[in-house]
């Protein structure tokens, strides 16, 4: 191993740990806000670059009737617990009629035809609501119960992601063009568009969302609900309307992560939870609770899964995924165990 390749090798590592550190910023913001461990983060980014992927080819993308189907099940649930019409009629307008003009605006316009720019909005547009949806139907009712149960709901919805990934986009994988095609050339190394947008995209997310919890009101609301959530509820904030905000969030970083990595490596439909995986260990680094050290931990996952693959390709996930034990130990001979609250 000389120079150069060390330095392909931390060109790639960085790139992965920002889109690493996307996922450990929503999995640590899901987790301080709900207690909920968002094991679905993954399946969010596979749809998301899955539905990149349908749309760059001219294809009626599957994930529209994913949201029909989210926004029936969500108003069910809605009119089965709503307390008056005002209620019923927005919840009506968001998880109704949203999708069904998603669904007549993609089957009007020429997909093939649309500028990237686009692609990447209606992206959004289409798999980002699915966020609050499914925090309102599997998550919100039982919003007050242990950490324990809502993990257990979690690989529950993981699962059902999953096989309704593979019912929608079948077994073949995908994979987009890239943002840029550009080269920068410093010294010997080359280092491609789409690299330099991953990383300056993830930056510009990572400081936007510190702007959004510093400087409005929305999210100075979530960091109350995250610190002490029977305060913030004592001060009139709704954990319901904070539970879906942070839900919200997360299908905003999990989707923007899967178009960014969809051009790097082919996307199937059970490709997140791997992805996902890795930015899990990287939140654990965090504890769960600290942003700056989730960050960091996920450059250090994505650079020890870069020179894994260099050493020892077969095992590079093992590898990562053993980074876990060590951090565990030293945070379980660190930290006092306080009693869950009832």
């Amino acid at each position: 191993m000389d120079a150069e390749i060390i330095a392909m090798l931390g060109q790639d590592g960085v790139t992965n740990g920002a889109i690493y550190a996307l996922l450990a910023l929503a999995l640590v913001l899901v987790f301080a806000v709900t207690r909920v461990i968002f094991i679905p983060q993954g399946e969010l980014l596979a749809w998301g670059a899955l539905t990149m992927a349908a749309l760059e080819a001219g294809n009626f993308p599957g994930t529209v009737w994913l949201l029909v189907g989210c926004g029936l099940l969500t108003l069910a649930v809605d009119a089965f617990s709503a307390t008056g019409r005002r209620t019923l009629g927005r919840s009506a307008l968001w998880n109704l009629a949203y999708p069904l003009a998603m669904a007549a605006i993609l089957w009007l316009v020429p997909l093939a035809s649309l500028p990237t720019g686009l692609r990447v909005i209606l992206t959004l547009a289409i798999v980002v609501p699915m966020g609050p949806m499914l925090y309102r139907v599997a998550f919100q009712p039982v919003a007050e119960a242990p950490v324990l149960v809502l993990l257990i709901i979690s690989v529950a919805v993981h699962l059902a992601m999953v096989g309704l990934g593979l019912l929608v986009f079948g077994p073949e994988g995908s994979r987009t063009t890239p943002f840029s095609e550009a080269q920068l050339e410093i010294g010997t190394l080359v280092v491609g568009g789409h690299t330099i947008f991953v990383i300056v995209a993830s930056l510009v997310l990572i400081v936007g969302l510190y702007l959004f919890f510093d400087r409005t009101l929305y999210g100075k609301a979530l960091r109350a609900t995250a610190i002490n959530r029977n305060g913030a509820r004592l001060m009139g904030i709704s954990p319901a309307l904070a539970g879906r905000l942070t839900f919200l969030l997360a299908a905003v970083i999990g989707v923007l992560s899967g178009v960014l990595v969809a051009p790097l490596t082919t996307v199937y439909y059970d490709s997140g939870f791997l992805i996902g995986l890795k930015g899990f260990v990287a939140a654990i680094i965090g504890g769960l609770a600290s942003y700056p050290l989730a960050a960091g931990g996920a450059i250090l996952v994505g650079l020890l899964e870069s020179f894994s693959s260099f050493w020892a390709s077969a095992f590079k996930d093992v590898i990562v995924f053993t980074l876990i034990i060590p951090v565990l130990i030293w945070r379980s001979l660190t930290s006092h165990h306080v009693e869950e609250e009832e």
